[in-house]
């Protein structure tokens, strides 16, 4: 790194972030316009297809945050833990470890209680939670409380080693109290005097925390939780119909770039506030793609809802509205719902009949079914 580099958090008036108000009024009400149109479309599901939804963001939420920093989850594990936290009933999924689990009670707390304050302890307890055996990988971190200096300054690095690339160095270890103390203070003011819309704030939250960078391990996915429950507080819900995390790690190059040109830039910013935005109406435009299953579903469920159907019927449905894999067949539909080849052909029939299902091309043993006007 060159002895010159300066870093915003070394510049005299740090942290005194700026940016230009004009300049991102336009895009904030887009955005804004965006979050309610999102919510409201969500809104009118039922309970079901809504906690459905919301299952399905988190689990992407949480995958992708970890993913962004090169790391993969199980996706069952996740959704298995998430559901049961939810209280939600998804048989079948295998039960998740204590690291899985400790990632999506992290970043639940973050988003189902966000009202609450966001404090010192508090994050020592998302922190110890992620990395419940003092270790990331096979390396031993300072768990649970700020990290040190004592192995060398911080310092976010790419390259072979002996060819290290330093992309940013965070603020000497005897400055943590202080630095997160004026970022919790800041973070904390719910005042009538308070001017930045929250969805700014997210954007500034999370370069903030991760310029500061305090804990050992963990750092991004932290900043993007704390981003996630201050969007929570722009939307005043709990529920999360779009991740950010799942945008920016389909432009992590972009974003990883973005960051290192602020963190050497200075204190105004406004580009790294427009580049959030722009991603978060792109989470917001992507989700409702992610979530057509889940409004088609609810739809589905909609137009049968005169039909008188049995459970076995109802379950083999949801299972097939929900991603089933490879072809419907009698012997299939009697695995799934534990019954007779006979009772299974009957209940085929039936449907048949109504034409809720649809024979596929083909005949013989290889015979198949569908949904009926499912592409």
């Amino acid at each position: 790194m060159p002895k010159n580099q300066t870093y915003i958090h070394e510049l005299p008036d740090w942290p005194k972030l700026e940016w230009e108000h004009e300049s991102l009024a336009t895009l904030l009400a887009d955005v804004r316009h965006r979050q309610g149109r999102l919510i409201g479309r969500m809104e009118g599901l039922g309970f079901e297809f809504r906690s459905e939804a919301v299952l399905q963001t988190l689990t992407q939420d949480v995958l992708k945050s970890s993913e962004i920093e090169g790391e993969k989850l199980d996706k069952d594990q996740v959704r298995s833990s998430i559901a049961r936290r939810l209280g939600m009933d998804i048989g079948g999924l295998p039960p998740a470890d204590r690291y899985v689990e400790g990632i999506v009670e992290m970043m639940l707390d973050a988003t189902r209680e966000f009202d609450k304050p966001l404090t010192k302890e508090r994050l020592f307890d998302w922190h110890a939670a992620m990395f419940p055996t003092g270790r990331s990988g096979m390396v031993r971190i300072t768990v649970g409380t700020w990290r040190t200096d004592e192995s060398g300054p911080m310092q976010v690095v790419s390259g072979p080693i002996g060819k290290e690339k330093v992309h940013y160095e965070a603020p000497a270890a005897k400055r943590l109290n202080r630095e997160m103390k004026a970022f919790l203070d800041w973070f904390s003011n719910a005042s009538a005097k308070e001017t930045v819309d929250p969805v700014l704030k997210a954007g500034l939250a999370h370069l903030w925390f991760v310029t500061i960078h305090p804990f050992d391990d963990g750092n991004g996915r932290i900043a993007r939780a704390i981003a996630d429950m201050a969007l929570a507080r722009s939307e005043k819900s709990a529920q999360r119909f779009y991740s950010m995390s799942a945008q920016i790690r389909h432009e992590r190059k972009d974003y990883y770039d973005l960051l290192e040109r602020t963190q050497k830039g200075t204190l105004n910013l406004t580009g790294w506030l427009q580049w959030f935005l722009e991603c978060l109406s792109r989470a917001i435009d992507n989700a409702e793609e992610t979530l057509s299953g889940v409004l088609y579903k609810s739809q589905f469920w909609e137009r049968l809802s005169s039909q008188p159907l049995n459970e076995r019927q109802r379950h083999v449905i949801n299972r097939l509205l929900g991603g089933f894999e490879g072809n419907l067949t009698t012997s299939k539909w009697a695995k799934l719902t534990k019954c007779s080849q006979d009772t299974a052909y009957r209940d085929i029939l039936d449907l048949l009949d109504r034409a809720i299902l649809i024979k596929n091309p083909g005949g013989g043993r290889s015979t198949s079914y569908s949904l009926a006007g499912r592409s």
